[in-house]
């Protein structure tokens, strides 16, 4: 179970929204990973609009089926994923529309960016359901992007997280072996060492969490999701004072005055 602590560093992933992005089912739609489909969340969602957004995307949506040509379709899904974001601000269709003209695109920067915001927003979903779905969604984005581009080490650790953070494989070491395939090629890769850092501390070895995590903030003393975890993996080793240490290092990275509270409630319940 990914105790406060770890909870506290998704925040992170939701720092630079000017909106927060609603990721709310309507009452109607249940969130049984059978059920979850994006027919049923795009009618979700629209019950939440005005008449007038109701138009607006009914226009849009009746042009992509108009459209023959594929600059035209990409264009329109661009649109669309552009009103969900900025002016529903709704994830889901947000993420579908921004997938759709990735794939029509077929680019590995728009496969790869469409690919990591669902992976980042597999790390901050609760729902078990939908943290799934959301999993096979970005599982395939990445399947494209390293198809054109079988060399991209982010990609496929991307990958890997995919099958590690959204439980859709019975076997969690599937997602751990593509990571662990860039560590050992390639030490140095800190996205790896950390990806790596963050599932040592959720599957409890406290201690390999540590050495990992000590080597991203050793080469990056600077990055705050490293530096949380590695308070909480002491934390959790039962170590207060470099837990107290590491979370003490950690205020002076962020700017939040309410996540920097949150971070003082946690020294203060070590004390």
């Amino acid at each position: 179970m990914i105790t406060a602590g770890i909870l506290l560093v998704c925040v992170i992933f939701l720092f630079g929204r000017t909106v927060p992005l609603k990721t709310a089912f309507a009452p109607s739609i249940t969130t049984d990973k059978k059920s979850i489909h994006i027919d049923s969340i795009l009618s979700a969602s629209r019950l939440q609009l005005t008449p007038d957004q109701q138009a607006y995307v009914t226009q849009l949506e009746a042009a992509i089926v108009r459209g023959d040509i594929k600059k035209q379709q990409i264009k329109v899904y661009n649109q669309l994923a552009s009103f969900w974001k900025d002016s529903a601000h709704l994830l889901l269709p947000y993420s579908y529309y921004l997938a759709e003209a990735a794939k029509l695109e077929n680019s590995e920067k728009s496969l790869t960016f469409a690919a990591r915001f669902y992976l980042r927003e597999v790390r901050t979903q609760e729902d078990p359901a939908l943290k799934s779905w959301l999993a096979f969604q970005g599982k395939e984005l990445f399947e494209k992007s390293l198809s054109i581009n079988p060399a991209n080490d982010s990609n496929k650790i991307g990958l890997g997280s995919c099958y590690l953070f959204g439980n859709i494989s019975a076997n969690p070491m599937e997602g751990i072996k593509l990571i662990r395939e860039v560590a050992e090629r390639d030490p140095d890769n800190m996205y790896a060492q950390f990806t790596l850092g963050l599932a040592a501390i959720i599957s409890g070895q406290t201690d390999k969490a540590i050495e990992r995590l000590t080597k991203v903030v050793a080469k990056y003393p600077e990055n705050e999701e490293a530096n949380l975890l590695l308070a909480e993996a002491y934390e959790r080793k039962g170590d207060k004072t470099n837990a107290i240490k590491w979370y003490q290092l950690s205020k002076k990275l962020i700017s939040d005055p309410a996540f920097i509270a949150e971070i003082d409630k946690r020294i203060n319940s070590l004390k």
